[in-house]
């Protein structure tokens, strides 16, 4: 039996640790080298301590070579059983690990765990590329995929087969030796890169950068509870008896609002909008060339014109060039309509006796004042009714009236960080279906942003079902003074869009690794963003947002505002989307040798190419553009929009029915776009809900775009 993993992998692990491996996989205290013995087994955060991580990753990556190597050493003939089944398994103990340490990694890191990601990632690096280039492997899985449909295969068997033999293709595989010894410099470089870019980004929202105000009239404007989280901040920071806000979203969007000091509003969005491009120890602009540079030259490798050509070849777009025509056609529609929401602020400016042209950091200011003025609406009308708790309930009875399953409060299970809640998901017959895991507050420890997460995957081991762990982490708003956690529009709906993502998790069914649940980029957003729909129903409203202070049920003419100012400042959100989507784009249809001289040049060059007025960002600059250089979605942020569509034709779908909670529907939708929707192609499962391929009119019409 050859087995040339582990001698390389064995001198690795004794260059990072400096000790014997055999030593530390066998310390019995670590949690990661056993089962875990929690309730629903869930991860021992109690127990688990940052000493554990790279010990479990070691033993992880040497228990998995391992496997290989069986796999290869096998003398029976290659089949689906002892290959493809075999590798499908494989890795556990790296599996239960990682899924813990990357999680915490986002949502609760310090700098040790900083210091072993850095360790880690050539490491783990290293092993995929000894795994997907492996001779010997990518020989047998040659011999099942070549024998798939004579080998008494079921459809599910053969798809595995079919994904497995085309990843080992797209990572290198069918390479001269020579050109994967280049492949493998690549990832490694790129893995390290992505890790560095991630750290100045923590760096730049948490540590670099605070708005500190000690004049009371420098907060005129202000909501007091605004006002009053920011003294809660200046705590936080030293700086107390002033008011500090921060690149965070709760601090920043209000400001941004409400602050009558334009100056301060400009200081505070510079903050944001510079964040990476500071010519400082956090200064992303190297990075960035060096990513696209790598990334070019592995497409190349792999016989792609660029690398958006490599990635998008796997989605349901296909071609880049679906992708540009999508996002033009869209374009096209939204810029007129924030040119007309700008002419009209403008006009607001005006009249106020104001003589300046608006610039980027005036919108948010202004587009309040026009809601206000369009609709006699403003997010401090709305923000008493939208409690924390009262929210995350109404999404609760929503998926219940849709699927039927319930939650249920724990207080038993470990956590890894005490604001942190847990939940028992159950079935409508009230059988177990998973555990989550709710972090919805901001701290220095936890990555800006919101997503959804899984400690472990829905799947089958030894013909019994494993339960899916899935976990939700946010930086919402958070409770000031005597008053609760009160949410802002825009995180209800980002609630509700985690939670989507967070069913997908809990729903997926499918025996094979590799397949449940796994689908294109462009269709993963579809689960996510189609709970959005229901947040903003009246009938759903009225099911949830009660004013937290006197319990009354928003009023029906609050929820009527509400619903006609849902086209308000679409255009400018489309927009500013669409060019962050081309500005991914334009970085990754670069062909090698991808030599980016001046990253703020190439931004401004690609925003000027398509009309962005000045007045407008991509939602996303370059230098922290964190989805594209270390969060998995290069060469994809457009599938939102792409998602957006289906979201939109399928929610139509329960409107056309006459019942958003109709339970025909919805069990279509859960069968076909939740729990199987690794069977097939994301457009296949799509059809095989809706009867029919997705129209653009609901999104059109949903923006006010048409």
């Amino acid at each position: 039996m050859k087995n040339f993993l582990l001698p390389l992998l064995t001198m690795a692990i004794l260059t990072i640790t400096g000790c014997q491996q055999k030593q530390t996989a066998t310390e019995p205290e670590n949690p990661f080298f056993s089962e875990y013995t929690t309730p629903f087994q869930v991860p021992p955060f109690d127990k688990i301590d940052t000493s554990h991580y790279l010990p479990a990753f070691i033993e992880g990556i040497r228990q998995q070579a391992e496997e290989i190597a069986a796999i290869t050493g096998n003398p029976e003939t290659p089949d689906f059983e002892n290959t493809i089944l075999a590798y499908d398994k494989s890795g556990k103990l790296l599996t239960r690990v990682s899924n813990v340490f990357y999680n915490l990694n986002g949502a609760h890191t310090n700098d040790q765990m900083q210091e072993i990601a850095r360790k880690i990632s050539p490491l783990m690096s290293k092993h995929q590329d000894d795994i997907s280039m492996n001779p010997e492997l990518f020989s047998r899985i040659k011999a099942v995929y070549e024998k798939r449909h004579e080998s008494g295969l079921d459809d599910q068997q053969i798809r595995v087969v079919e994904k497995y033999y085309r990843d080992f293709e797209r990572q290198g595989a069918n390479l001269p030796a020579g050109q994967q010894e280049t492949l493998r410099k690549i990832n490694e470089e790129l893995a390290m890169l992505q890790v560095k870019f991630g750290e100045n980004q923590l760096a730049e929202i948490n540590k670099n950068f605070k708005l500190v105000i000690d004049k009371q009239e420098d907060l005129a404007g202000l909501p007091e509870g605004v006002i009053a989280a920011a003294a809660e901040t200046a705590k936080s920071t030293g700086d107390e008896g002033k008011w500090v806000f921060t690149l965070a979203k709760p601090s920043l969007i209000p400001f941004l609002q409400y602050a009558d000091n334009r100056s301060l509003r400009e200081k505070l969005y510079r903050g944001y909008f510079m964040r990476g491009n500071n010519d400082n120890a956090s200064d992303n602009k190297q990075i960035v060339k060096d990513i696209v540079r790598l990334r070019a030259e592995k497409a190349r490798l792999l016989g792609f014109d660029n690398f958006a050509a490599y990635v998008i070849d796997e989605n349901m777009a296909k071609t880049t060039d679906n992708v540009d025509k999508f996002l033009s056609n869209l374009f096209s529609s939204a810029l007129p309509v924030a040119k007309n929401d700008l002419a009209e602020m403008q006009k607001i400016a005006n009249k106020e006796g104001n003589s300046f042209k608006l610039e980027s950091w005036d919108w948010w200011y202004y587009a309040e004042k026009l809601r206000k003025q369009k609709y006699d609406l403003d997010e401090t009308q709305i923000k008493p009714y939208l409690k924390l708790e009262n929210v995350r309930d109404g999404m609760f009875e929503v998926a219940n009236k849709l699927y039927g399953i319930t939650f249920t409060k724990l207080t038993n299970l470990p956590v890894y960080q005490k604001d942190v809640e847990t939940f028992e998901v159950k079935e409508a017959d009230g059988s177990h279906l998973g555990i989550l895991y709710l972090d919805y507050f901001p701290r220095a420890e936890k990555s800006g942003g919101a997503w959804c997460t899984g400690f472990q995957s829905a799947g089958w081991e030894n013909g019994k079902k494993v339960d899916p762990i899935v976990s939700i982490v946010c930086n919402f708003t958070p409770p000031s003074g005597n008053a609760p956690a009160l949410l802002s529009w825009d995180e209800t709906t980002t609630l509700f869009h985690e939670f989507g993502h967070a069913l997908h998790g809990l729903f997926t069914e499918g025996k094979y690794t590799r397949t449940a649940g796994n689908v294109a980029r462009d269709f993963v957003e579809l689960p996510s963003q189609i709970m959005e729909n229901w947040a903003g129903e009246p009938e759903v409203l009225r099911m949830y947002a009660r004013h937290y202070e006197t319990g009354e049920i928003i009023p029906d003419a609050l929820i009527e505002k509400l619903t006609n100012s849902s086209h308000f400042n679409q255009g400018f959100t489309t927009v500013e989307y669409i060019a962050a989507s081309i500005l991914d784009l334009d970085y990754h249809k670069l062909k090698s040798p991808a030599m980016v001289e001046d990253v703020n040049a190439f931004e401004k060059e690609a925003m000027d190419r398509i009309g962005l007025i000045p007045e407008i960002l991509p939602r996303y600059r370059t230098t922290y553009f964190s989805h594209i250089f270390d969060g998995g979605y290069a060469a994809g942020y457009y599938v939102y929009l792409w998602a957006a569509v289906l979201d939109s034709d399928a929610f139509d779908y329960f409107r056309q029915s006459g019942d958003i909670f109709n339970k025909e529907l919805a069990a279509a939708f859960r069968k076909h776009c939740l729990a199987e929707n690794g069977n097939d192609e994301g457009m296949e499962q799509y059809r095989k809900f809706r009867g029919q391929d997705p129209s653009q009119e609901p999104l059109l019409k949903k923006r006010g775009l048409k």
